[in-house]
């Protein structure tokens, strides 16, 4: 005759036997399946959310000012230097759009900053006492704008030309406030005397790179897109 009555599911742990416990029901494991899942998928979850993260872009190299920045701003300072005022047409050299975009690393446009550019006319003279102010009165020399939400920059003005010691080149420099962001220079790709100008020869060839830009024909004439990135 039994003393106690036997349990299937369970039988009594003072009998010596094992405690059993009941059947895991097939939900159950279902939940810890997906949870384990879960928990091995979470590290590359991680890894792909750092991948998406864009890369910086690359600073725009700054250069020397030189010594022909204007002593003073002129009274016609807008972005088409081949009209100083109320003079003639500017009608020497090659005429250029020279355009781009000013950007942070991440690619925000620099709004509210002023860019300027100021270069010789096609006899290689300046508007600048330094130079004997020798430069044609019709060109302007120097212009700025500022920029709008966009951060785009254009100016109307001539595919630079060499003078004694230097390779085509046009100065250019970023103002955000009473900051001064980049001061840097852009040269002709392609030009014969990039490789003996003392300035250029000193880039490194990313740096080259970016400095050194095609101009090319367009429907509205010959242009340069110049791309510029500041490091704020």
């Amino acid at each position: 005759m039994e003393l106690f009555p036997v349990n299937e599911a369970l039988t009594l742990t003072t009998l010596g036997a094992p405690m059993r416990t009941a059947p895991t029901s097939s939900r159950t494991l279902l939940r810890r399946r997906t949870l384990a899942a879960a928990l091995v998928a979470l590290p590359a979850y991680w890894v792909g959310a750092r991948a998406q993260v864009p890369a910086l872009l690359r600073a725009t190299p700054s250069q020397t000012e030189g010594p022909y920045y204007p002593v003073a701003l002129p009274a016609d300072a807008d972005p088409d230097l081949l009209r100083n005022g109320a003079l003639r047409g500017y009608e020497r050299g090659q005429p250029v759009w020279l355009e781009g975009s000013v950007t942070d690393l991440k690619g925000q446009p620099l709004q509210g900053a002023w860019v300027e550019i100021w270069q010789c006319d096609e006899a290689g003279h300046y508007h600048h006492p330094g130079d004997g102010d020798r430069a044609d009165p019709a060109f302007q020399g120097f212009g700025r704008v500022k920029l709008g939400a966009d951060g785009r920059y254009r100016f109307r003005t001539i595919k630079p030309a060499p003078y004694s010691g230097r390779t085509p080149h046009i100065h250019m420099k970023v103002r955000l406030g009473q900051r001064e962001k980049l001061t840097t220079q852009l040269y002709v790709e392609g030009d014969p005397g990039n490789t003996s100008d003392y300035l250029w020869r000193r880039l490194g060839a990313d740096e080259r790179q970016a400095l050194t830009r095609p101009f090319v024909m367009g429907s509205d004439g010959l242009r340069v897109d110049f791309p510029v990135v500041i490091a704020t």
